[in-house]
């Protein structure tokens, strides 16, 4: 059976429906009332040409809305292979640089050094493969991604790409490369003799810690939040400058055990209890993080299980305030000048006040940045 043309379908439908309109021809005037004339043929063949002219409208209109739907779908990566937000960066060349495990060069923690084809060094954060996921979820995640590599504060690691293998689904985080590392790194040659850091350097750590911290919770739009600041996060370019890293990733892939090594340390109560996170969940591990520069201690330190400590840094220093022994507690390395011991005995008050059991008792970031600024001019 031969195909209909639906042009020539409507064609010939005008065509029907001028033939009976001239076909009509008007009666004379008479006084008598002429009789109502019906056109059935000419309704129906209305009917059909309303219908089919509103029937390719609405197909047109759902073909351009799919074409439209497939345009953003092709558009949006799901976290599989090289996704690149800088120019300077060649997906191939980045790939076969993240890729090949050979050509990394540890920088401490789960952070690599990897160089590119052209010369420019990286700096490259392996994670675990994501659990199981929507489409939707790796959409957001890809979203979340993309604010921060949009992202643009001194003391805040912007994303140059991400890389998800293909064969084993391990996730890779892209950074501009910082030559000394993460403060987790730099605190074990600390305690260790390696490394010098006096009061004045460790002050100014914690200062831009939590002015990136402030840019996350105000000043960033959408607001976010770290979900999981430790020094392991927190990495210092060539004047110990501290720029954070994985801000929010924790909630979008696993960190191969971060945990294990230590990650609990610095997780607030509330969320260990009910896993609810908040900006004043991200001071609880700012608080720890001052504690650790203060100390100089890890807060696994087997120390802090002695009796009246309550077997963590935080109570351990909330039990030396209460007694009023707080400067045992200053790393000795530090003590020397008076002036400088006075800020370190207020910068001790300062955490505990971070780690307070309560959320509400913890000042917010933007609290936290005038405090800490008044101790030392900066």
């Amino acid at each position: 059976m031969a195909k209909r043309n639906p042009t020539k379908t409507l064609a010939l439908l005008f065509f029907l429906l001028s033939s009976q309109t001239l076909a009509e021809t008007p009666s004379p005037p008479s006084n008598a009332a002429p009789a109502q004339t019906h056109h059935p043929l000419r309704r129906i063949l209305l009917g059909v040409l309303f219908g089919s002219v509103t029937g390719a409208s609405l197909a047109a209109l759902f073909a351009l809305a799919v074409r439209s739907f497939l345009l953003v779908m092709n558009r949006t990566p799901i976290l599989r292979g090289p996704v690149v937000f800088s120019p300077k960066i060649n997906p191939k060349t980045l790939e076969s640089a993240v890729v090949a495990s050979d050509r990394l060069e540890p920088l401490g923690g789960k952070y690599f050094k990897a160089v590119l084809d052209t010369g420019e060094p990286v700096a490259v954060k392996r994670l675990g493969p994501p659990g199981p996921q929507t489409r939707p979820d790796k959409r957001r995640a890809h979203r979340h991604l993309e604010m921060l590599a949009r992202a643009r504060h001194r003391n805040l690691m912007s994303l140059l790409a991400y890389h998800h293998a293909r064969d084993d689904g391990r996730f890779s985080l892209v950074y501009d490369y910082v030559p000394n590392g993460s403060l987790e790194e730099a605190m074990k040659r600390v305690r260790s003799g390696r490394l010098g850091l006096n009061w004045e350097a460790r002050l100014r750590i914690a200062v831009g810690i939590v002015k990136g911290l402030q840019y996350l919770h105000f000043g960033c739009r959408p607001r976010a939040l770290h979900y999981g600041l430790k020094p392991a996060n927190v990495l210092l370019d060539e004047e110990f400058e501290p720029m954070l890293a994985d801000c929010g990733v924790a909630r979008l892939v696993s960190d191969s055990g971060g945990a294990a090594v230590g990650g609990f340390a610095y997780v607030a109560p509330e969320c260990l209890q009910s896993c609810r996170y908040t900006d004043k969940s991200d001071v609880f591990s700012f608080g720890v993080i001052l504690g650790v520069l203060l100390t100089g201690r890890d807060p696994l330190d087997p120390t802090f299980a002695t009796e009246g400590s309550g077997g963590s840094l935080a109570r351990w220093l909330r039990h030396l305030q209460q007694t009023e022994e707080a400067r045992e507690a200053l790393d000795k390395g530090m003590l020397g000048e008076e002036v400088e011991e006075e800020e370190m005995m207020m910068a001790i008050r300062i955490a505990v006040i971070c780690l307070s059991d309560l959320p509400a008792d913890r000042p917010s970031s933007d609290e936290l940045v005038a405090m800490l600024t008044q101790l030392h001019s900066f």
